[in-house]
């Protein structure tokens, strides 16, 4: 028997309001459209946000690390870090990958879990935000996620593995489909993947639109044949901004005079450095190194805006955010530039996420975290 609707929300990491318009993607099939504000931060803010409709400041996300030395689960390691030599070796982003593999084993981490370029001496002084599968049961607790809310009332709702590939995944749906499902979580990540390395290349992003447009046709198709009307909404959780430059302030840093760890603590990120003030020394002599670099520090009204002000300051206790485009180099995430990058202002033209749906969108659908109310919405109506 069909279901009256089959409702599916697919997310696609990355896919921009620019990508979207400049490409003409799907709006032939999904009409209705609407620009949406990107969650402050990266896919490590903006996917528990999406999950949650909480934001950073509620659900305690912003980086993958911390500056908590007292909550690191990492003083063994780091302890043992003399060992991991050459660093050359040990910096390598294959060997960070299979150690990164192991770490998650040991530690018992069901989420998302890298290294990326992170000292390992710096470990020590470092928490992860990471530890639990987002998706999953409890993934997120105490605040309740996605899976948690459909489960409570009741909904026949499938929720996608997020370490499958994307074409694992389009399959697992259809097979949930065949299986009764009637709400769906889908989740795909290559586009990301592929715009960090080539967003500056038209035709090879509209090759790979194209290729997502045919397995997002087939999925429909196939929900089609099970239920007298498919509700079909894409959600994307930001853009992707080109590389226009690099800075070291690492670098900067390790020449400021200040020692890490008893001065004070620091998350580089990509585009973005999260300072802890262990001495009135570092709070002053930190704000004159930043004011060389193309950027500023957040103030608290803007991060009352952009969800991620805690009067704990977990985050950091300032948050110098890079001008659109450029990329600390080397960061805790990477010693090499990408060609695109995330995580500048939300503001900027190529960080708006994009809503796309057959039906039409509410107008309270403003912002990323608005994406929760809405899945939860039509869930409650099928």
């Amino acid at each position: 028997m069909k279901h009256k609707t089959i409702e599916i929300f697919l997310f696609i990491d990355a896919l921009g309001w620019k990508i979207v318009t400049d490409h003409q993607f799907l709006t032939g099939l999904l009409p209705f459209r609407k620009k949406t504000g990107m969650q402050f931060g990266y896919s490590s803010s903006a996917i528990p946000t999406i999950l949650s409709g909480r934001t950073p400041a509620e659900h305690g996300h912003l980086g993958l690390f911390r500056f908590a030395p007292e909550a690191s689960p990492f003083k063994t390691l780091s302890r043992l870090a003399f060992l991991f030599t050459p660093a050359a070796f040990w910096d390598r982003g294959r060997v960070r990958h299979h150690l990164s593999l192991l770490l998650k084993k040991y530690y018992g981490f069901t989420g998302y879990f890298q290294l990326y370029r992170m000292p390992l001496w710096k470990l020590k002084f470092m928490d992860y935000c990471e530890k639990q599968d987002l998706f999953t049961a409890r993934g997120m607790a105490p605040v309740a996620n996605l899976h948690d809310t459909l489960t409570a009332r009741g909904v026949k709702f499938h929720i996608s593995d997020w370490h499958l590939s994307d074409k694992e995944n389009y399959l697992a749906a259809e097979k949930a489909i065949e299986n009764g499902k009637n709400f769906l979580f889908v989740y795909t990540a290559s586009l990301d993947g592929l715009l960090h390395d080539r967003v500056g290349d038209f035709q090879v992003v509209r090759r790979k639109l194209d290729e997502i447009r045919q397995q997002v046709e087939s999925l429909y198709q196939k929900a089609e044949k099970h239920a007298e009307k498919v509700h079909f909404t894409i959600i994307s959780d930001h853009g992707m901004t080109p590389l226009a430059g690099t800075v070291d302030v690492m670098g900067a840093m390790a020449e400021s005079g200040l020692v890490f760890g008893k001065d004070y603590g620091a998350c580089y990120d990509s585009t973005m450095a999260r300072f802890y003030y262990l001495t009135e020394k570092a709070a002053q002599v930190i704000p004159r190194v930043m004011q060389s670099f193309p950027g500023r520090f957040l103030s608290k009204e803007e991060e009352i805006r952009y969800g991620i002000y805690r009067a704990d300051r977990i985050f950091g206790d300032s948050i110098f955010l890079l001008d659109a485009g450029i990329q600390i180099v080397p960061s805790d995430m990477g010693g090499k530039p990408l060609n695109g990058m995330h995580g500048f202002i939300p503001e900027n033209e190529h960080s708006f996420a994009a809503a796309l749906s057959n039906e039409a969108l509410p107008e309270k659908l403003e912002q990323v975290a608005d994406y929760f109310d809405l899945m939860i919405e039509r869930a409650e109506q099928l």
